[in-house]
Parts: structure tokens; sequence; C-alpha cells
């Protein structure tokens, strides 16, 4: 599993790039490989307000469909369009050209509360356990 240190990871298996205010956020590694072959993603609108630990979006694989929890609250500012037409890239690169929606932060103690690497990765084996 790769869990890149440059980023911020969630309880719910999101992950964060944190560059001032402005958060891109997808799902990781360890997420899309537990979920299989994405099928579909379901992501917000441009201008959406989004809240910490709230719903933003849904991805349906052929094994489940999971919901998407937004890692702080704003309003989403970049939505990755080209995810409707090509899903499966969320399942090739998950960090780069998988990200889904990019948030301007509206509350910087929230990024404070999300995972480091090392944290993300010792919470995932514990999961496993």
């Amino acid at each position: 599993m790769n869990f890149p240190d440059d980023l911020k990871y969630t309880r719910d298996h999101e992950w964060a790039r944190v560059q001032g205010n402005r958060v891109t956020v997808g799902i990781t590694d360890f997420a899309q490989d537990a979920l299989g072959d994405v099928v579909y993603v379901e992501l917000p609108e441009v201008g959406d307000v989004v809240k910490k630990g709230e719903t933003f979006g849904v991805v349906e694989s052929t094994k489940a469909v999971s919901d998407l929890f937004a890692p702080v609250s704003g309003k989403v500012v970049e939505v990755n369009a080209p995810l409707v037409d090509a899903p499966e890239t969320v399942n090739e690169d998950p960090y780069e050209e998988g990200w889904m929606i990019v948030i301007e932060s509206t509350d910087a103690k929230e990024l404070a509360e999300l995972l480091d690497g090392a944290a993300y990765r010792k919470f995932v084996e514990e999961e496993q356990e």
C-alpha cells in the first residue's frame, strides 16, 4: 500500500493534499484496493458547501457502493469532471489523476485533526487485524 507522507488522511480513507486553504481530496490506495474496480463516481458541483465528516459524493465499484466524506469544511472550488467518464482512474492513480474535489477550507483547526502518513498507516494495520 502506498501512503505518501506529504498528504493528510481520514479514518474514512480519504486523503487530503493541503496547499494554503485549498484542500485536494481523493480516496486512498487502501480504499481503492478494498473497493475493487471503480465503475462510477458521483461528485458535488463547484460552489457546493461541504461539512467535515459529511457525505460529499459516492464511489461505486464492482464490490460495493461507498459514501465519500469531506475531510474539512468549506466550499467546493474544483471538481475532477473527467472521473465521470473514466472512474477507473481512481484505481489507476488515486493520488494524482484520481483526485476528486478541491475544497476551500473555512476552518484551519480541522486540518490539524487529520492523520499524517505514519498515523494512517498504523490505523490501516490495526483495522486489518
